[in-house]
């Protein structure tokens, strides 16, 4: 369920030549893009299916299941 704020995320980023989006919690918005590059999101991300599989990503999506819908968390760049 999305809160009051969404924001639309392009499944290939835009700089990648993306045009469809989808509508995503902004704190979840941010941590795609802390966990994954826009070249791997167009890549090997562009089906959301295998995003949520992503290991970082569906630990990510366990801890935030529970959490209001608008729910807010800083959110920080992952190392790798």
């Amino acid at each position: 369920m999305l809160g009051r704020r969404v924001e639309w995320h392009h499944v290939v980023p835009k700089s990648e030549g993306g045009r469809e989006t989808v509508p995503v919690h902004p704190i979840c918005h941010r941590t795609i893009h802390a966990l994954v590059s826009n070249a791997d999101l167009a890549r090997h991300f562009a089906d959301l299916k295998t995003l949520r599989a992503r290991e970082d990503m569906a630990r990510y999506l366990r801890w935030i299941a529970n959490k209001p819908p608008d729910f807010h968390a800083p959110t920080r760049k992952m190392q790798g």
